[in-house]
């Protein structure tokens, strides 16, 4: 009789994998399920079915709480202020820069 699984062993760093695990929990996606569709996707794809590169803005895995919350204020307070621009020229800026 086939075997119907096999097992993936991985290692992480424990406050990635808990971070990870947490997002899928919201979203209802066991771990299992995640991996299954990466391995359909490369399959599928030939290769890893998305970009790896370093990113060119800051993102919340780049960055610890405190530069974290630096960020956040400064938006807020800019906001606050009327300091902002239409989304469109937001949105227009982000992708020359990526």
């Amino acid at each position: 009789m086939a075997t119907k699984t096999a097992n993936v062993t991985a290692r992480v760093q424990p406050e990635i994998k808990e971070r990870a695990e947490a997002v899928l929990e919201q979203i209802g996606i066991p771990v299992s399920v995640l991996i299954d569709t990466l391995y359909r996707q490369i399959i599928m794809t030939g290769g890893i079915p998305y970009s790896i590169s370093v990113p060119r803005i800051p993102t919340l895995d780049t960055m610890n709480k405190a530069e974290f919350d630096a960020m956040m204020q400064k938006g807020y307070a800019e906001a606050k202020a009327g300091a902002g621009v239409p989304v469109d020229e937001a949105f227009e800026q982000v992708r020359k820069e990526i």
